[in-house]
């Protein structure tokens, strides 16, 4: 016998009940609200939350990899440690391993580029002095750089007991003190070589995971992003991969569309919007960013420092102006295997590296990947709360209209060139 499925649901943004058929079977049924018949605007489940490319948000003219992924480049792995206890505690480790094999023996060229630097970045000296990094590089929380790099340290002396040497740790940071009580040192050695062994080449995780647990951007919930390009032949064929640490402020651009003042998000909002008002601290601004930079073309340090500076455009895109108190930092590398050379040395060696006149599609690859990265960080950042407090994840819906109604969707099938 037919007849209607009646429901019994109760909630507000969150319905629950049962639904029960004319033949007596019964089903549990949750459903989230939705406004104007759009999509959950803040979704808690990382899992279901898009990149940039699975909303029609493509960025640039270039073709990324296979995983859209700093790992795309040969040789990089990632991993995280992301640890979250009791209400105070939202923070985490990312560790970007740059090569394949023992990096302390043959290290791979670099260079770190400070853009702002307002920062507790470690081992920046030496990788400037010698234009090479020699351990995997790891982000955290500003506080927590001293014990991740001696938990960096210990791990590698311990896998490494031989002669006597020091080890020069790269560790990078941003403040995610809103949500993490990063005063008490939540960061030990057993959270840095967790993200050491669980480093992996393939789909990277984002957004509020590892180092991006607790961080915040642009007045929303911040995280880790990544992003690549790879370079057709006839423009050298090379990968170039990046991965973001997002804590920073400005006006939100998306693609050219202003989703940060349409969402009424905006640098000096409180100045602006009301001019006589006392200066006040915004959301919107401070803050920091961290960029990791990978290619697989052979680069001296020199053509690293000269990639790495042009990283910081692809964040202007996004909105950042890299405010007085945002620490602005890109570490660049090399994987090639053909310009890495053994430590100490003894024979002078021809290393093959790109001319200057071959650098510019490079160029064009890291600032379309940066900016990429940045978006992908915060759309996939989950609403996370913590020491009494809550960020908000990106609205969803609410994003994704504004990008319509400003064109700045699926552009690659209606501009050249299309994909």
């Amino acid at each position: 016998m037919s007849g209607p499925v009646q429901c019994s649901l109760r909630g507000t943004r969150t319905l629950a009940g049962s639904c029960t058929d004319p033949s007596g079977g019964s089903v549990s049924l949750s459903l989230e609200t939705v406004a104007d018949g759009a999509a959950p605007d803040y979704r808690d489940d990382g899992s279901v939350r898009p990149r940039a490319r699975e909303i029609g948000l493509v960025v640039g003219v270039l073709p990324t990899g296979t995983h859209n992924a700093i790992t795309d480049v040969p040789g990089v792995r990632v991993g995280h440690a992301t640890v979250m206890e009791g209400d105070s505690i939202r923070t985490g480790v990312t560790a970007v391993v740059p090569a394949a094999g023992d990096l302390y023996a043959r290290p791979v060229p670099a260079w770190i580029h400070s853009a702002n630097g307002y920062g507790k970045l470690i081992g920046e000296t030496q990788v400037r002095e010698f234009g090479e990094i020699e351990t995997p590089v790891l982000l955290t929380c500003t506080l927590c750089v001293w014990s991740a790099a001696r938990g960096l340290a210990w791990t590698l002396m311990d896998a490494d007991p031989g002669p006597d040497h020091t080890i020069n740790p790269v560790v990078g940071e941003t403040n995610d003190s809103w949500l993490n009580d990063m005063w008490v040192d939540p960061i030990g050695p057993e959270h840095v070589r967790e993200a050491l062994a669980n480093a992996r080449s393939g789909p990277v995780a984002e957004g509020s995971v590892g180092a991006g647990t607790g961080t915040t951007a642009f007045g929303w919930k911040g995280g880790i992003g990544t992003s690549s390009r790879l370079l057709p032949a006839s423009l050298g064929g090379w990968s170039v991969g990046v991965l973001v640490q997002t804590n920073f402020g400005g006006t939100l651009s998306m693609n050219g569309a202003p989703v940060g003042r349409a969402l009424g998000s905006f640098s000096y909002e409180a100045a602006l919007s009301v001019p006589d008002a006392p200066p006040q601290p915004s959301a919107q601004d401070g803050g920091s960013l961290m960029i990791v930079v990978a290619t697989d073309a052979p680069l001296t340090a020199a053509a690293l420092a000269r990639l790495s500076e042009r990283a910081m455009l692809g964040a202007g895109r996004t909105g950042s102006f890299m405010h007085n108190s945002s620490g602005d930092y890109v570490i660049a590398f090399s994987s090639a295997e053909s310009v890495r050379r053994p430590r100490d040395d003894p024979e002078p060696r021809a290393l093959p590296s790109l001319s200057n006149a071959q650098m510019s599609p490079l160029f064009a690859a890291v600032v379309e990947a940066t900016e990429e990265a940045i978006y992908n960080a915060l759309l996939k950042a989950t609403t996370v709360r913590g020491r009494g407090r809550v960020y908000k994840a990106l609205p969803l819906a609410s994003t994704r209209r504004i990008l319509e109604e400003y064109g700045a969707l699926d552009q690659n099938r209606s501009l050249p060139p299309r994909r």
